[in-house]
């Protein structure tokens, strides 16, 4: 459902403003506001329990909110749609444990995502024609897995599945993607890859990153967020937030 655009966040792909969840009395959310822009890499840190998850099930649908708004898009209010309608809008989640079809090879997981995003289904019986080929070569090359076209999916490591289900949501042409903790559990050298593939894909699209790395997160180079008690902490460079006493005493311990 649109909503009349305001000068508060026209320019910006996500707003959220004033939104509160509340389970069982517990505030998961508390009046949370903060703007991503278009294009922008955001990366998103702060304790156990200071709402990065519900904030992003907020995005996505899968979690209503009790009061605030969350516009996409300067127009759109997610709050009033349900996950279907959102994915459907071009917001794509990639959880902490890859969810790939472990069964099918490289080529075949980003086929089935392209077609599915066409959402006709005559499109998931077609044969592939020689640009889909090109666009599924070229998106494997991006993620760094050519070479493994025909290898099934669950003979990757968990670095590589990870780069194939972020594959998967930049070929259905996601505008807004969001990551869940993507280096959790990788080697050092996936880490670094995975790093240069995010860093990559701000412009294009927009990434907004949840994690706990902190190397990781420096190594973005991007704006930092830091929530706690549902809220915003601190905002700004992740030298900034590293020396916020208050992220200090509540999340760095140092």
């Amino acid at each position: 459902m649109s909503v009349t655009a305001s000068p508060e966040f026209a320019t910006s792909l996500l707003y959220l403003d004033g939104v509160t969840v509340s389970f069982d009395g517990f505030k998961a959310l508390n009046a949370l506001s903060f703007v991503v822009d278009r294009g922008e890499l955001r990366s998103i840190i702060g304790p156990n329990g200071a709402g990065k998850t519900t904030m992003m099930d907020v995005v996505t649908g899968k979690t209503r909110p009790d009061d605030g708004q969350v516009i996409f898009d300067g127009k759109v209010d997610l709050t009033r749609l349900d996950e279907a309608a959102i994915a459907n809008l071009g917001i794509g989640r990639k959880f902490q444990k890859p969810t790939v079809f472990e069964n099918l090879t490289v080529f075949a997981n980003l086929e089935l995502a392209r077609k599915t995003v066409r959402r006709i289904i005559p499109t998931l019986f077609a044969r592939l024609d020689g640009g889909a080929r090109d666009e599924i070569d070229a998106m494997i090359r991006r993620i760094g897995l050519a070479g493994r076209e025909r290898v099934p999916a669950g003979a990757l490591s968990h670095g590589q599945k990870q780069w194939l289900e972020i594959g998967m949501l930049l070929i259905q042409d996601a505008q807004l993607l969001l990551l869940d903790e993507p280096v959790a559990g990788m080697t050092d050298r996936e880490t670094e890859a995975t790093a240069d593939l995010v860093r990559s894909l701000a412009g294009e699209h927009t990434v907004v990153v949840v994690e706990h790395d902190m190397e990781f997160v420096r190594s973005l180079a991007a704006r930092v967020t830091v929530l706690h008690e549902g809220s915003v902490l601190a905002d700004g460079s992740i030298d900034f937030v590293q020396n916020h006493q208050g992220v200090i005493d509540v999340y760095l311990g140092r």
